[in-house]
Parts: structure tokens; C-alpha cells; sequence
């Protein structure tokens, strides 16, 4: 089975993942929270090693969001942005927030971090789908 993806969405998907991410950890909304909580010091070290990690690991979410987007919307038809919406909030409480609190439990992080982090994803995760559904694969909609 060939599944359509629209590269230019998942490129701007990864994008947008960056945009959430610099204004949500910037100083005046949630980042100096998150550097006291998370013992981060931004002076320890150079952030371009997690910036070039963020870029390549965000392609790979917003294209296997594409993908699982694509292959729901195959299945079950409907509204396409509505699918890409709904297929991006259950992969994030199925494997993102399952996976960030089981983590953060284990290791003993406060329940604060855990659900900022969980809600970053969660704001990321419907930014991408939002761009996703709304610029389908071309012949799809």
C-alpha cells in the first residue's frame, strides 16, 4: 500500500516544533521554571548539539504523523484535519505522556516538570497536526 505524505507539511511541521518550542521554554513563559526544575544551566553547555537532535527527531514525529494521519484517514474516512487532529492527541497520550510520566516516576522528577514537558508536547503534537491536516497530500481530499 503507497501512502501518501505532503513532504512540504511535514517540513513545516518540523518547523513549528521549533517555534513552539522557543517561545514556550523562553525565560518569560515556562523556561526559567523548567532550567530550576530541571537543573539546567545554560551556561554548562552549547545548545547546538539539542537544537540539531530537536530538528531531526521533530521531521521524524511529523512524518510519522503524516503517515498514521493518512492511514486513519484511509480506514475511516471523514474530515481530514479532524482525523489528523484526533490521530496527533492519541499518539500523544499513547506513547508521549504514557512514556514522560513512566520515566519521570521512575526517576524521581517533580510532577511539575512532568506536566510541563507533557503539555509542551501536547501543544507541539496539535501544531503539527493542525498544519498536517490542513494541507493534505495532493489528490487525497
Amino acid at each position: 500500500m503507497l501512502i501518501d505524505v505532503n513532504y512540504w507539511a511535514v517540513a513545516i511541521a518540523t518547523i513549528s516544533t521549533m517555534v513552539v518550542g522557543s517561545i514556550w521554554y523562553t525565560p518569560k513563559v515556562f523556561g526559567n521554571y523548567w532550567m530550576r526544575v530541571a537543573k539546567v544551566d545554560p551556561g554548562d553547555r552549547s545548545a547546538v548539539v539539542p537544537i540539531i537532535t530537536t530538528v531531526i527527531v521533530s521531521f521524524i514525529s511529523a512524518w510519522v504523523l503524516a503517515i498514521a494521519t493518512q492511514v486513519a484517514w484511509t480506514a475511516f474516512g471523514g474530515n481530514y484535519l479532524v482525523t489528523a487532529l484526533l490521530t496527533g492527541i492519541l499518539l500523544w497520550a499513547g506513547f508521549t505522556a504514557a512514556r514522560f510520566i513512566t520515566h519521570d516516576a521512575f526517576e524521581g522528577r517533580p510532577a511539575g516538570l512532568t506536566i510541563l514537558n507533557i503539555a509542551h508536547e501536547l501543544v507541539t503534537v496539535v501544531v503539527m497536526a493542525l498544519i498536517i491536516g490542513l494541507w493534505p497530500p495532493a489528490g487525497t481530499v
